[in-house]
This record gives structure tokens, C-alpha cells and sequence, in this order.
């Protein structure tokens, strides 16, 4: 009777599938002509491309004490837009240090030159074959942008990346180029027992695989470039950079005190921190006035 049940439920559950793929489009291409950002979603096991309408104003002069990161970012991007030798990209480092805000940047200085950027999500990286073969062919360049990518050991979305970033039969397009950032320099977790040897059947010990397999996904990505958490100066020069590009006219004496004070309660000298410190002190200003 259960078994019955059971394969009864199981028909019922391939039957609603069928028909959830059913209403989920076929993918659109001409919406690429329309936007310069987008957002590749898994529909029903389907790719939907979605348009962004207001993607992030974020500007390079906002992003201070990361000029490292910027030049070599823009360098590999101006590579990639003149169709050169160039690499795919792992930003890595604490959260709030602005990994995602160069890439955004990114898009707001380059897209007049043909840069396109498609945010996906980990969980969605097995569309990947079906959004490659839609974008193959387009003029533009597009980067596929995954923020906060991090693997567990179970994840089968690891594989298709791998596939992506080291090829196969499949020439890779050129005009395709994946960036990611992740608070893990490796993408995956470390465990001490991945650093412990395997010892097999017949007896024989070899360092573990897993460890292995872990640090070549990060090997994948040609350039890869870590953050350095921020310090309370470097903090505050941040700070003093926003409140010059937006013009808010407030003492030096009361602007580092308050902005300290900020940090202390929020536990961090991010840049994350610094801008959330300005965008609450140019609203109460703007409110009193």
C-alpha cells in the first residue's frame, strides 16, 4: 500500500513539474538589446534572462584605499573589451571592503564600450551551458557575475563552473569572461581532516584529494585578487572621501568623533560601514535643515 502510494505521489510530482516548465517561456534573446544589466534566473529548470532597469550608480571615485584592486581589475577588463588575452576573476577578502562595488563600477564606466554584466546566482550556475550558447554569438561582452560564491562538498553547481572556467571540447567564447567574489580565497570549506592523509585498499598513503580539488577551482580563475580588512584610518579616509563627493559641509572634529563612534557600534571599519555612517549623517543633516 505504501509503495503504491508512493509511486503515486511520485507521478503526481513529475506531472506538476511538466507543467511548471511548460508555463516558464522560452528564453528571449532580444531582451539583451534593451538593458546593459541583467539577472539570469532558474525557472522551473529553465534559463529566464531578466533586465535590469537601475543598475547600481556605483562610480570608481567612491571606492577608496583599494587602488591595487581597481587597476588591475580595469586592466583586465580593457583586455577583455579589445578582445586581448585576458582572465576570468576571483575578488576575495572580508565582507564590506567592496569586491561587488568594482564590479558594479565596472559596468557604469564600461558599458559604453559594449560591456554587458549578468548576475547569477551559485544555485543557478547549471544553466550555464544553455546561457553560453545565447550569448556566444552576440557582439557585446559580457561578464557573468557571481557575488558571495562559496561551495559546500554536495554542490553540483561546482562542476559546471569548473567546466566553464577550464573548458572542453567546446572552444570557450571569447567574448564571455566570469567574475566572482567570495569571502573564501579557495571558494570551498577547509577542514582539518581534508589535510590528513587517505589511505587506500592495498594499503598505500597519499595526501587527500579533497583539499586538491578544492584550491583548483581557485586555480581556474587566471587573476585572482585579495582585500585587506580596512584599519580606522583608512576608514576614515573613506569617509572623508564620501562626505567631499557629496558635498556635505561638516567640522573635521565632529565628523571623526561621530564617525568612531559609528564604527565602535557596528563593530567594523568597513567601507560597507563607512558609507552607511555617511548616507544616516547626510540624512539627518538634510532633515534639520
Amino acid at each position: 500500500m505504501k509503495d503504491k502510494l508512493l509511486e503515486e505521489l511520485q507521478k503526481l510530482n513529475s506531472t506538476i513539474e511538466r507543467i511548471a516548465r511548460a508555463l516558464v517561456p522560452e528564453p528571449d534573446p532580444s531582451v539583451l538589446d534593451h538593458y546593459i544589466a541583467f539577472r539570469a534566473e532558474n525557472r522551473a529548470d529553465r534559463l529566464y534572462l531578466k533586465g535590469i532597469k537601475n543598475p547600481d550608480p556605483i562610480t570608481f571615485s567612491e571606492l577608496f584605499g583599494i587602488d591595487y584592486v581597481v587597476e588591475r581589475l580595469r586592466k583586465n577588463t580593457l583586455q577583455f573589451l579589445k578582445g586581448l588575452p585576458c582572465n576570468h576573476v576571483l575578488l576575495y577578502g572580508p565582507r564590506g571592503v567592496g569586491k561587488s562595488s568594482c564590479i558594479k563600477a565596472l559596468l557604469n564606466e564600461y558599458s559604453g564600450k559594449g560591456l554587458r554584466i549578468i548576475e547569477i546566482h551559485k544555485k543557478d550556475l547549471l544553466l550555464l551551458p544553455e546561457l553560453l550558447e545565447i550569448l556566444q554569438d552576440r557582439k557585446e561582452r559580457y561578464i557573468l557575475f557571481c557575488d558571495d560564491l562559496s561551495f559546500d562538498k554536495e554542490d553540483r553547481s561546482f562542476r559546471q563552473l569548473k567546466a566553464l572556467l577550464e573548458g572542453g571540447l567546446q572552444a570557450h567564447p571569447d567574448n564571455i569572461l566570469m567574475y566572482a567574489t567570495s569571502n573564501r580565497r579557495h571558494l570551498m570549506p577547509e577542514y582539518m581532516k581534508d589535510n590528513l592523509p587517505v589511505e587506500d585498499e592495498n594499503g598505500e598513503v597519499h595526501p587527500s584529494e579533497t583539499l586538491e580539488e578544492k584550491i583548483s577551482l581557485s586555480d581556474r580563475f587566471g587573476l585572482r585578487i585579495g582585500f585587506k580588512q580596512f584599519g580606522p584610518d583608512t576608514y576614515l579616509n573613506i569617509v572623508k572621501n564620501y562626505i567631499d563627493l557629496r558635498g556635505i559641509k561638516v567640522s573635521y572634529k565632529e565628523l571623526t568623533s561621530r564617525a568612531m563612534q559609528w564604527a565602535l557600534e557596528h563593530g567594523s571599519y568597513s567601507g560597507r560601514t563607512a558609507r552607511q555612517f555617511v548616507d544616516n549623517l547626510e540624512g539627518e543633516l538634510k532633515l534639520a535643515s
